[in-house]
């Protein structure tokens, strides 16, 4: 997380990317069962050799204990581990990082201390709940490798896999199969569950044959007898350098408009919310109507893009949105950051050039 926002957008290549979606399904398929992550026994058979000749009863034995326990035991959660690790990296944050490690670390520690205390009647007995359990994170860890792979794929192809995965656990919830008369509630509401995912999973894929590329509307748009989640958006200028943006600035002074500066990337998550949510709205449209639009596609990170962001504005990357005056003066003061509402982005537009 210490390396910042240069090494992260350095991560957004898609071979990276690739990579670490990669790790991620094969990370889930070891939930599924498929195979098992651990060290080699001939490993694991010194590390407890070597922990069993500790001393017990003393802290400094314990706490040696405990970390050769962690290599043995480690690799029972390496699944979630490695993706909390890619997570971070992803990020950029080092707060974040070392809080989200921490946490892990109390969470994998409190319930051994209550077990250990409690002379084993704590212990949960084996069983299929386990199973259960290990095939939720694997779905969970499905979900992140296609969220990152969302930046890369077409919005389509994104839906498509979506799509799927919320029917496979659908079906794997009990969604197609028939409930007993002596059914528990539990067993009753885990299959509303999956029947819930199943039908949303249809609904995608019946967006995709009809267009669309809104996992979160997936019919936007049929409504209307257009293709789906294509709404009308405002047309951007798109600029590389920072002699482009000199003369367009200069150009917008002469006609005495002010100036809004869009820097987007094909990586940015965050942009293509403001895309598909914020640009295409009525009302954000028509405050925009007295702007010169500019974009900075910045998806190469290369030097320009570097100087433009980093040597002009500061910024250390998407997303990011600058407001300049008639005059060509930023307003620091208005600058935008991240995701905004349609609302509030066209009431922020009528504070900033009233």
């Amino acid at each position: 997380g210490l390396f910042g926002a240069n090494i992260q957008a350095a991560f957004q290549n898609p071979w990276i990317l690739s990579i670490f979606a990669a790790v991620f399904v094969a990370l889930a398929l070891s939930m599924f069962g498929f195979y098992e992550l651990q060290l080699p026994s001939s490993l694991q058979t010194r590390v407890s050799e070597l922990s069993n000749r500790q001393q017990g009863g003393t802290l400094v034995g314990v706490a040696i204990m405990g970390l050769l326990s962690a290599l043995i035991v480690g690799p029972c959660v390496a699944p979630p581990l490695a993706g909390a690790l890619i997570f971070i990296g992803q990020t950029g944050d080092a707060v974040l990082g070392g809080v989200a490690l921490f946490a892990m670390s109390l969470g994998m520690g409190a319930p051994l201390i209550a077990i250990g205390t409690s002379a084993g009647k704590l212990l949960p007995r084996a069983g299929a709940w386990m199973d259960a359990v290990k095939a939720v994170f694997g779905v969970l860890l499905l979900a992140v490798a296609i969220l990152l792979l969302e930046r890369i794929i077409p919005a389509a192809v994104a839906m498509l896999l979506w799509g799927l995965l919320l029917i496979c656990s659908g079906v794997y919830m009990g969604a197609t199969e028939s409930l007993g008369v002596q059914a528990s509630g539990w067993r009753r509401l885990w299959k509303g569950l999956g029947l819930a995912l199943l039908v949303y999973g249809i609904l995608m894929l019946v967006g995709v044959a009809a267009g669309g590329k809104d996992s979160i509307q997936p019919l936007r748009g049929l409504a209307t007898g257009g293709p789906a989640g294509q709404a009308a958006h405002v047309a951007f200028k798109r600029i590389k350098t920072i002699a482009d943006l000199d003369r367009e600035l200069a150009a917008a002074r002469a006609a005495g408009k002010p100036v809004l500066l869009d820097f987007y990337a094909d990586w940015c998550v965050s942009c293509k919310e403001m895309e598909r949510y914020t640009f295409s709205d009525p009302a954000v449209i028509a405050e925009l109507q007295r702007f010169s639009l500019l974009q900075a596609d910045v998806t190469a990170n290369d030097a320009e893009d570097q100087a433009l962001m980093q040597q002009r504005f500061g910024i250390p990357g998407p997303p990011a949105i600058l407001i300049f005056d008639p005059s060509g003066t930023e307003l620091r003061g208005f600058r935008v950051v991240g995701f905004v509402p349609a609302a509030a982005f066209a009431a922020h537009l009528q504070k900033a050039v009233p």
